[in-house]
């Protein structure tokens, strides 16, 4: 989903070929994200060794990566807002619209920010706008200007924002901005009106599918096909997380099957979430309180996780509407309060009386 606003032209003339790179008396900048670049390619984690270098390589969302791409190439860049769930190519887009800038100069040309560092107030005032104040080489007319990412920006205070506000329009001929973040409600409006926001979705199941091949025929791994549907099924979307899974599922077993995927994340596996259903919808409460707690206690469930894959279940089957829907609210009552640190064993006999009171409402709608 794209918005464009308005567009701001890149002004290249403005830019001045004998001015400086940057402060001249700090560093090559090399923070957030890109920093793990730089070990040993064996040694990264997969999901920094297979980051996409290009706007080619990025696995998704075409059509945002297209119009960002055909807004470089016409060198009317403008501020940048991207938002969306976690893992879904935010950040790799906008470092790879940066490579394609900017290409050697890369880490004189952007200061990149992310939760791990500070970003209050102060850090706007000084480091921000020291940066964005400071003309830049010109390389040539799509590079007169510098780039500022704010990853994780709905982690910025508010006052912090405010300030944002005011240096993002007095820097606008020589600086472009660029904020990503999770959830854009945290985001003050003036900021946003700002900026040309456009929204990552989670990644689509052959999305990931074709990603995660790659990278199965590159490292030379041995997956089931199971196993990779496994891996698709519980990234949900989030590219990030199913590389992660990968990797820590190839470090425990030299052969990886949908069983030993759901051993190493610790999420039950279909078959049990069948197993819990069938007690849940058959047994008596004393029968399923103790069925569910031995299974729990040996394999290691989350009480949460299997609530969230019972509501999956539920609503694969058949029963009358009325019925489905209470309990489905009951479920997410049971999560919510177990996000909050709840009593397991009384989720547990709340989760089994919410099934029992669905039980006894399908049989009465039957008569």
């Amino acid at each position: 989903m794209t918005e464009v606003i308005s567009l701001m032209d890149i002004d290249g003339e403005d830019a001045d070929a004998g001015g400086n790179s940057g402060n001249p008396s700090s560093k090559p900048i090399n923070k957030g994200k890109n920093a793990a670049v730089s070990a040993p390619a064996k040694a990264a984690p997969w999901v920094e060794k297979y980051r996409p270098q290009s706007l080619a390589d990025v696995a998704a969302h075409r059509d945002i990566v297209d119009t960002i791409d055909r807004l470089t190439n016409e060198n009317r860049l403008p501020h940048l807002l991207l938002y969306g769930p976690p893992g879904t190519g935010k950040t790799s887009t906008i470092l790879a619209v940066a490579r394609k800038l900017y290409g050697a100069q890369y880490h004189n040309m952007i200061l990149e920010l992310n939760a791990s560092d500070d970003r209050g107030i102060d850090v706007v005032r000084q480091q921000i706008q020291d940066f964005a104040s400071t003309q830049s080489f010109s390389f040539g007319p799509k590079s007169s200007v510098k780039l500022v990412l704010l990853d994780e920006a709905d982690a910025m205070t508010k006052d912090a924002q405010f300030a944002l506000r005011r240096v993002i329009e007095k820097y606008t001929k020589n600086t472009r901005f660029t904020l990503i973040c999770n959830n854009v409600n945290k985001i003050i409006p003036a900021l946003q009106s700002r900026c040309t926001r456009f929204r990552f979705a989670p990644l689509q199941a052959d999305h990931v599918t074709e990603r995660l091949k790659h990278v199965i025929e590159v490292e030379g791994l041995d997956v089931s096909e199971n196993g990779l549907k496994a891996l698709v099924r519980l990234s949900n979307g989030d590219m990030r997380k199913a590389l992660n899974i990968l990797q820590s599922t190839h470090m425990a077993s030299q052969k990886i099957t949908e069983e030993e995927v759901y051993l190493c994340t610790g999420n039950p596996l279909p078959s049990d979430i069948e197993k819990i259903s069938y007690w849940l919808l058959n047994l008596s409460f004393a029968e399923s309180f103790k069925e569910i707690s031995n299974m729990t206690g040996t394999k290691g469930l989350a009480l949460v996780d299997i609530v969230r894959e019972v509501v999956m279940f539920v609503l694969k089957i058949q029963m009358p509407s009325n019925v489905r829907v209470q309990l489905i609210n009951d479920l997410a009552d049971i999560e919510y309060r177990l996000s909050f640190g709840c009593n397991d064993k009384l989720q547990l006999g709340s989760l089994i009386a919410a099934f029992t009171q669905a039980r006894s409402s399908i049989v009465a709608a039957a008569k």
